[in-house]
C-alpha cells in the first residue's frame, strides 16, 4: 500500500474479514411482577437488536439465532406483558428490560440479570437468564496439491497456473475454493490450505467434485489447463494423481493424453475450533492502549493540536480510544488525576511497547495452552522515529499470541504505517526475516470522521478472530477448557 492508494482504502473502509458465528439463545425468567389482576402476566421476549418477538411461553423454549460478531457491541433485551393481539408493543405493559452484549453472554456460557424499568431504577422484582451454544460445523478440510509437466499455455514464457474447486449441488457448479497464482512454472507446487467441509462438499464425501487448473491472466480470460472430476473420498486416498485432461484437445487429437497431472499430498478432515470455542473455552483477551504524546501533535493548548481538548472536551485520540476500546473516559493517563496536563516530547519510537506486548505474550506461551491473547491498540499521528526497530518488533512478535491495531489520527502521511499492514505481502527485516503472520490492522480515522463511532471498531477488530483462531491452530493448541454442562431450569433444560 502507497500513500497515494489511501483514497481507495477510505472509500472501501478495508475488507472486513469477518469472523462470525452462529449463537442460540436460551432465555428463562424468574419471579416476573403480576400485571394481570385476575390470573399471571403472559410474558414476551423482545430482542432489541431487530425488535423479534420470541414466545409467549412463560420458559421461552424458542431459542434465538443470532449472529455473533467480535467486533460490534451487540446489545439486548426487553420484556412486556402481552394484553393484545396487536403487533406494536406500545399498548402493552413493559414488566423490565435487561441490557448487556452478546459478548458478555458468550464469554459467561449462561448469565442472570435483574430487569430494570429504565436505567438505574430496578423493577419491583424478576430477573432474566440467557445462555449460550454455539451453532457450528467445525469439520474442515486441509489440502497440499501440486502439479507435474503442465501445458505451457503462454507464448514468451511458461504457464501461471492456480487450480480452482468446485463442488456440485442443484444441478451446478459452486466454487469451494480458488488457489493462488504460481508465476511461470510447469510443476507447481501450491500452499497448503483449509476449507470449511460444508462448503467444500456440503459435507458429503461422495458429492462430485471439479477440479480446474487454468493459466492466470491479468485480463480475466484466464486459458485453460486442464480438468478432472474427483470426490473428497477420492481425495483422500492419498497420494492421489489425476490426470488433467483439455476436452478440446482430446477431441481433436487423437494421440493427446494429458495437460499433466495434479498430486494431492495431504488431504483430511480435521477439527477446526472456531474463535467462540476459544473464548467460551476461557481464552482471556488482554487489551492494551498505546497513545501517542510526542511533539508532533502539536501544542495541546492550540486548537490545531492534535490533543486539544474543544469546548466539547473531545478529539479525535479520545474518540477513536472510545470507539475501538469502549473504555472509561475518566481515568488519567499519569494515573494522577489532579495533574492533567501532559508535556509532550520526542522522538516516536512504537519498538518499545510493542516489544513490551511481545514480553508479556512470551510468557503466556510458557503454559502451552490458549489461555491468553493480547490485543495492543496504538493511536498515533504517523510520525515513526524508529521505523527499522518497529519492522523487527512487529516480524518478532508475529510468532506470539498477538494482534496489533493502529489507527492513525490526524491528515499526516502514515506511509510508514501503511508498510506495517502487509497486505501485499508478508512484513520482512532489512535482514529479510519474514512475519509468520500479518498481526498489524491500520486505519486512518479520517475515514471514518462522517461515520458512527463504532464503524472504526467493526473495522479494525475484524481481524482478530481469524487472528486468534490461526495462531493457536498453528500451535495445535485446542480450547484452554471443556465448556460447562448445560444449564438447567426448574421446568425444562434449555439449550445450553
Amino acid at each position: 500500500m502507497t500513500a497515494g492508494d489511501e483514497p481507495s482504502q477510505c472509500s472501501t473502509a478495508k475488507e472486513m474479514a469477518h469472523c462470525v458465528t452462529l449463537v442460540h439463545l436460551s432465555i428463562s425468567r424468574d419471579h416476573l411482577i403480576d400485571k394481570d389482576i385476575a390470573s399471571k402476566s403472559d410474558p414476551l421476549c423482545v430482542l432489541l437488536q431487530d425488535q423479534v418477538r420470541n414466545c409467549s411461553s412463560p420458559e421461552f423454549s424458542k431459542t434465538l439465532q443470532l449472529e455473533y460478531h467480535f467486533e460490534t457491541v451487540q446489545k439486548l433485551f426487553g420484556i412486556y406483558d402481552i394484553d393484545n393481539k396487536t403487533p406494536e408493543l406500545g399498548d402493552d405493559d413493559f414488566l423490565g428490560g435487561a441490557e448487556c452484549s452478546l459478548g458478555q453472554i458468550v464469554s459467561n456460557h449462561i448469565i442472570t440479570l435483574p430487569l430494570m424499568l429504565k436505567p438505574g431504577k430496578p423493577a419491583r422484582r424478576g430477573t432474566i437468564t440467557v445462555s449460550a451454544q454455539e451453532l457450528k460445523d467445525s469439520h474442515v478440510v486441509t489440502m497440499e496439491v501440486e502439479a507435474r509437466n503442465l501445458d505451457k499455455k503462454n507464448f514468451l514464457g511458461k504457464s501461471d497456473p492456480f487450480l480452482e474447486f468446485f463442488h456440485q449441488g442443484d444441478g451446478k457448479w459452486h466454487l469451494a475454493y480458488r488457489s493462488e497464482v504460481i508465476k511461470n512454472n510447469l510443476n507447481p507446487t501450491w500452499k497448503h490450505f483449509s476449507v470449511p467441509l460444508q462448503h467444500f462438499c456440503g459435507g458429503d464425501p461422495s458429492t462430485p467434485i471439479q477440479v480446474r487448473c487454468s493459466d492466470y491472466d491479468s485480463d480475466g480470460s484466464h486459458d485453460l489447463i486442464g480438468t478432472f472430476y474427483t470426490s473428497l473420498a477420492q481425495l483422500q486416498a492419498v497420494p492421489a494423481e489425476f490426470e488433467c485432461i483439455h476436452p478440446e484437445k482430446q477431441q481433436k487429437k487423437k494421440s493427446y493424453k494429458n495437460s499433466g497431472a495434479v498430486r494431492v499430498k495431504i488431504c483430511q478432515v480435521e477439527t477446526q475450533y472456531p474463535f467462540l470455542d476459544y473464548v467460551m473455552g476461557g481464552c482471556q483477551i488482554n487489551f492494551t492502549v498505546g497513545m501517542d504524546f510526542t511533539g508532533s501533535n502539536g501544542d495541546p493548548s492550540s486548537p490545531d493540536s492534535l490533543h486539544y481538548l474543544s469546548p466539547t472536551g473531545v478529539n479525535e485520540y479520545l474518540i477513536a480510544l472510545w470507539s475501538v476500546g469502549s473504555v472509561s473516559h475518566e481515568f488519567a493517563l499519569n494515573f494522577n488525576p489532579t495533574l492533567p496536563q501532559v508535556r509532550l516530547y520526542g522522538p516516536t519510537n512504537f519498538a518499545p511497547i510493542i516489544i513490551h506486548m511481545a514480553r508479556l505474550a512470551t510468557q503466556a506461551t510458557h503454559q502451552r495452552t490458549a489461555s491468553q491473547y493480547f490485543v495492543l491498540l496504538l493511536l498515533t499521528d504517523g510520525t515513526v522515529t524508529d521505523v527499522e526497530a518497529t519492522r523487527e518488533a512487529v516480524v518478532r512478535a508475529s510468532h506470539l499470541p498477538m494482534s496489533v491495531i493502529i489507527v492513525g489520527v490526524g491528515g499526516a502521511d502514515f506511509y510508514a504505517m501503511e508498510q506495517l499492514d502487509a497486505d501485499r505481502g508478508p512484513l520482512q527485516t532489512r535482514s529479510g526475516e519474514a512475519a509468520a503472520c500479518d498481526l498489524v490492522q491500520f486505519m486512518p480515522y479520517r475515514c471514518f470522521q462522517n461515520a458512527p463511532w463504532e464503524t472504526l471498531a467493526q473495522t479494525v477488530l475484524a481481524e482478530v478472530p481469524t487472528q486468534l483462531v490461526s495462531y493457536f491452530k498453528a500451535q495445535g493448541w485446542a480450547p484452554f477448557k471443556p465448556l460447562p454442562p448445560p444449564a438447567k431450569s426448574p421446568a425444562q433444560a434449555p439449550q445450553v
